[in-house]
């Protein structure tokens, strides 16, 4: 019986509901661990002050401190301009000024993550009720009108990623006889066609984000191509069951990481500190640089990307008799039983 069972579609079907449940269960948990409590951990803020309120300072962030939970990471500035420019820069999520006999300005960055900013803007006048100091709270680089939750950059990447190993997939499936340059040359195509879609029904169909089109363009077709050679380079490797693996890397793993729905202080620290190496979060930090801050670009996502895409696309040249596809290949397998 055993061996009728092994040899009969009952066992990898038997097999793959195991992993669904196995992977629901894990993608349930991997969205509610990151996502479901944010609790900030380091959260990097500029201090501009003088001497003489060191003391309201100090008291100020103590008092932050315990509200939050966690401690401010502060960065001392000579000037208010330097300050603004850690800002645009992504080098903090606010500034801190105290300046008698004014009290507290607490200015926060809602582009450089809504969460934070959100966080900050709630506990800031409850912190300087309790210690008797008014606080005057600003928003220095507030979201598009038409995307007030930050949400949509996490949406348009969580689209590339998805479709691009889906597409991978569907290639696999529908058009198996594809020699390996063909193969990725159709994953750049749809990977091209797919990010144009993307940016234009965000852009110009929705409103939701006005986006410089080009640059949005390039970075979801450039993640979409990425996502698109994980799955046929773990096709290469494991063969039928490479979805597995890219299923863990890309959404189990990567997208509650990517800082694009919580940011990355509120996320717990070894997920902050992995996301940003893994597609979905150089996707999201990439997209959310050129959206927010062109002037202050970012060379360490882009490399990211095209790292994983070029790895990717090297791992399945090296072993491509290995791939399950190939019209020389499957004319091989056809002609052997004759």
């Amino acid at each position: 019986m055993w061996r009728e069972f092994r040899h009969s579609p009952f066992l990898p079907a038997t097999v793959l509901a195991l992993i669904l449940a196995a992977a629901a269960g894990l993608f349930a948990g991997s969205y509610t661990y990151a996502m479901a409590n944010p609790t900030p951990h380091h959260v990097p803020v500029a201090v501009v002050g003088t001497p003489e309120t060191a003391k309201d300072r100090d008291a100020f962030v103590a008092g932050m401190e315990k509200g939050l939970g966690s401690s401010l990471k502060l960065r001392h500035f000579r000037t208010e301009a330097g300050a603004k420019q850690a800002i645009e820069a992504q080098q903090v999520f606010a500034v801190l000024r105290v300046e008698r006999p004014e009290g507290v300005e607490l200015d926060v960055s809602s582009a450089s993550g809504a969460s934070v900013a959100e966080l900050l803007e709630e506990a800031g006048p409850k912190v300087g009720k309790k210690i008797g100091v008014p606080v005057q709270v600003r928003d220095l680089k507030p979201l598009a009108k038409g995307d007030p939750r930050g949400l949509a950059i996490f949406y348009i990447s969580l689209a590339a990623v998805i479709i691009g190993f889906v597409g991978a997939i569907q290639l696999s499936v529908h058009a198996r006889g594809l020699n390996p340059p063909e193969r990725i040359a159709f994953t750049a195509g749809y990977a091209l066609l797919g990010g144009f879609v993307i940016a234009a029904v965000v852009d110009w169909g929705l409103g939701a984000l006005k986006l410089p089109f080009a640059h949005s363009w390039l970075i979801l077709a450039l993640t979409m191509f990425a996502s698109g050679m994980v799955f046929t380079m773990f096709n290469t490797l494991v063969g039928r069951w490479a979805m597995v693996p890219t299923w863990g890397l890309m959404i189990l793993l990567g997208n509650p990481s990517s800082g694009g729905a919580v940011s990355w202080p509120l996320l717990p620290s070894v997920l902050g500190a992995i996301g940003r190496w893994l597609p979905p979060g150089a996707s999201v930090n990439a997209q959310h640089t050129a959206v927010y801050f062109p002037d202050h670009q970012l060379l360490q996502p882009y490399l990211v990307l095209a790292g994983w895409a070029l790895v990717s696309c090297t791992v399945f040249w090296i072993w491509r008799h290995r791939h399950p596809g190939g019209r020389d290949r499957t004319a091989a397998h056809a002609a052997a039983p004759g």
